[in-house]
């Protein structure tokens, strides 16, 4: 069988990465600086993401709206924190018909402005609470450091943004969320996340409280997955959002946001990826299972066709490549780059036999079945290879993370990769200080027991468990 042409993940992990992409036919480079095109194989991943999470977020209450792209820069204005925390990042239109436009319009970076604009208006009574929105659209972020779907210019994603009456229901929607987040990422993409609070260093400009789904990828570095956002009162105030009670007093309502992005694509790659390419957790996976039909004859067309109809009646993603003018070397190390979980090898050896070859994606190997229980054995193997990948994830993530007391050896074992438990004092001196050791930061704050009873960093009593490590 042919190989791959891909470097090696232990040789050079980035050049893996970036092999995985191009070979994969997943994205590559658009004309402007930072911004990507996402190819087919690559866009049908994120439509089975996008229907995934929006079914999933539809069954929270909330419904999709849609809002324009251009802001006013005065929106961001009113709030502080927000306008601060974004600034470097802002694409602005300061001309449009061939004029200077009276007030420079921000490309979006986020939605919370426009959309907090919106809710004064449309709040009025408590009868309106909870207003539960949902997008999904395209943002921009100029990033100085692009990286095909972890960091791009310009990038697809969802924003969930809500209202409610009171800070209790905002902190219970900001959980719900996360939580929601967690159940897809592990349910679907297979990826095994630690939850809990991002350290003020790391929380999102205007936020009382951000939480977070990490990750950690192949190569020990993590990956922030997903967020969801407490925002309290401050868009609130800012945007002078009020409603009526129950009592006809006049109130501020409390907000949150949350958002995941085509970034999930990035990290299912790096989790999950081999030497040989992706592979894909079957929820994902365009073609869940594809047939090689080794040859033209009428038998095999109408055995790989008998299969493949058996295939789809169970709801199986099923395609037959027929393509048996291309060798099938290329064909069989294709479909492995793809990431595709399932391959049904049929033709006339295989028809003279009465059995099916099946090759499984996740450890490349081989069986051969009975023709008339190759769709059974087929379909059975996918729940086993998405169970499979959530528990290599999870192994993977446990084994990598150690508990850590001493500065001297974090310092000397953090460029290896992994996540350190350690025990933080919350100042933010402590947080500057971890960011200036090895590019490390504090991931998030975890339920846990700290480690020891004072500071990793600045000796000081302890007041939380924090997991730190390098990050994309």
């Amino acid at each position: 069988m042919a190989k791959a042409v891909l470097t090696p993940q232990a040789e050079n992990f980035p050049a893996w990465y970036q092999d995985v992409i191009a070979r994969a036919e997943l994205a590559e480079n658009g004309p402007a600086r930072g911004t990507m095109v996402i190819r087919p194989w690559g866009y049908a991943i994120w439509e089975l993401i996008q229907a995934d999470m929006d079914r999933r977020i539809k069954a929270t209450g909330a419904q999709n709206v849609a809002f324009p792209m251009f802001i006013p820069m005065s929106f961001l204005e009113k709030e502080k924190q927000h306008v601060e925390g974004f600034s470097p990042e802002l694409a602005v239109v300061t001309h449009g018909g061939g004029e200077e436009l009276a007030e420079p319009l921000v490309v979006r970076p986020t939605s919370e402005t426009v959309i907090n604009h919106y809710f004064a208006k449309w709040i009025q009574s408590h009868r309106d609470l909870p207003m539960l929105l949902n997008l999904w659209n395209n943002v921009v972020r100029w990033e100085l450091r692009p990286r095909m779907f972890l960091r791009t210019t310009e990038f697809l994603w969802q924003e969930g943004h809500t209202a409610h009456a009171t800070a209790a229901d905002a902190a219970a929607e900001t959980e719900r969320m996360l939580q929601v987040y967690r159940q897809f990422m592990e349910e679907s993409l297979a990826i095994s996340v630690v939850v809990g609070e991002k350290s003020p260093g790391e929380r999102f400009a205007g936020a009382d409280q951000t939480f977070t789904c990490e990750a950690l990828m192949r190569d020990g570095k993590a990956l922030q997955m997903g967020t969801s956002h407490n925002l309290g009162y401050n868009f609130a105030r800012a945007f002078d959002i009020c409603y009526l009670d129950a009592d006809g007093e006049r109130r501020h309502v409390a907000t949150t946001s949350w958002g995941t992005s085509t970034r999930m694509i990035g990290g299912t790659i790096m989790v999950h990826g081999d030497d040989h390419g992706l592979r894909l957790p079957p929820a994902i996976a365009p073609h869940q299972v594809v047939i090689l039909q080794l040859d033209d004859a009428v038998e095999t067309a109408t055995e790989v066709g008998r299969i493949a109809d058996a295939l789809r009646a169970a709801g199986v993603r099923t395609h037959v490549d027929a393509r048996t003018h291309t060798s099938f070397g290329r064909r069989s190390v294709g479909w492995e780059l793809k990431g595709v979980p399932v391959r049904i090898e049929l033709g006339a050896r295989e028809l003279a036999a009465g059995r099916a070859t099946v090759v499984r994606r996740d450890d490349r190997s081989k069986t051969t079945v009975a023709l008339d229980g190759a769709a059974r054995a087929a379909t059975d193997l996918l729940g086993e290879i998405q169970q499979g990948l959530l528990a290599a994830s999870r192994s993977f993530r446990e084994e990598h993370t150690r508990p850590v007391t001493d500065l001297g050896e974090f310092t000397r074992r953090v460029g290896d990769g992994g996540l350190f438990l350690a025990a933080w004092s919350g100042t933010p001196e402590s947080e500057q200080a971890l960011g200036e050791i090895g590019g490390a930061t504090i991931r998030c704050i975890v339920d846990a027991d700290p480690p020891a009873s004072h500071c990793l960093v600045t000796g000081a009593p302890a007041k939380h468990a924090v997991l730190i490590g390098r990050a994309y």
